[in-house]
């Protein structure tokens, strides 16, 4: 496994490996799981697409501008020595571990930036202003610098993989986004970096929010109205008074309005002694 720096050599890297297609796994470390889930599913999505076994590049880059809270940043957990054992022994080819500096030549303040639209403005973007305008702009450059054939994106960040695949779409990048579903501990938890965080206690705690989307999921595909089982999901929720409910909703596939019946998405955002934690499931709603 090759360790790249700088972004001229990881172009240099991109140019000697093409005689294969490219998959990219894009991370800000402190890895787990469902991190190597998404370089397993690339080895095997691109394997099935292609008949050929590709080049997996990941990458581990802390990004500045996608957090409004400068505490935040500094709080994100870095493991790099982990992460890179971890990226070794699943047989990634290629890790861009490039400097702030690398990738903000000019200034995190004086970037030309992607604009996420309407978007970018709700749920997660609401609670974390600029959040997904930091999110567009560094993806937007790590596929420019590690030009991937294929990337992949956990569903977890369902708001993220839908404004990603949107944004490949719009700008016509020859990309092809791939979203991966969730990787759940066995008490259902969405694995993330930020579970670490969480005490014996708190854990235990957020084990209601996977319950609680399952509870919405069960709820309509028996035919009760959307609204009646966010109602629920959201009381057994707030039976545990450390659970702060940022947000419940029922989305349609694309982040639009519920559909009355048909394919569907629930998401949710919480917070538990501060530690922020997101997670959605994809639904069924029984039309009347």
């Amino acid at each position: 496994m090759q360790i790249i720096e700088t972004v001229n050599a990881m172009r240099e890297w991109t140019i000697a490996h093409s005689d294969r297609p490219r998959a990219a796994v894009y991370t800000m470390g402190a890895l787990h799981d469902g991190h190597l889930e998404l370089v397993r599913q690339a080895k095997h999505y691109v394997s099935a697409h292609t008949g050929e076994h590709p080049y997996v590049v990941a990458s581990i880059f802390v990004n500045p501008t996608q957090f409004n809270n400068p505490e935040d940043l500094e709080r994100y957990p870095r493991t790099i020595e982990h992460d890179l054992e971890m990226l070794s022994s699943i047989g990634v080819d290629a890790v861009f571990v490039p400097s702030v500096e690398q990738m903000y030549p000019d200034g995190v303040a004086n970037v030309i930036a992607v604009e996420p639209g309407p978007l970018g403005d709700v749920l997660e973007g609401e609670g974390r202003p600029g959040h997904f305008r930091g999110v567009l702009t560094v993806v937007n450059k790590l596929f420019n610098i590690t030009t991937p054939n294929y990337a992949m994106f956990g569903e977890k960040d369902f708001q993220q993989l839908t404004l990603i695949a949107r944004m490949a779409s719009e700008l016509n990048m020859s990309i092809d986004v791939v979203g991966v579903p969730t990787v759940r501990d066995d008490d259902g938890l969405a694995m993330s970096s930020r579970n670490r965080r969480l005490d014996e206690s708190g854990r235990a705690i957020a084990s209601r929010i996977p319950a609680a989307l399952m509870m919405v999921k069960n709820c309509v595909a028996e035919g009760i109205g959307v609204e009646e089982s966010l109602n629920r999901a959201k009381h057994y929720l707030s039976e545990s008074p450390e659970i702060a409910i940022h947000y419940l909703v029922v989305t349609g596939n694309e982040l639009q309005s519920a559909p009355q019946h048909g394919a569907a998405r629930v998401l949710v955002a919480t917070e538990i002694n501060g530690i922020r934690l997101i997670d959605n499931m994809a639904i069924e709603i029984k039309g009347a």
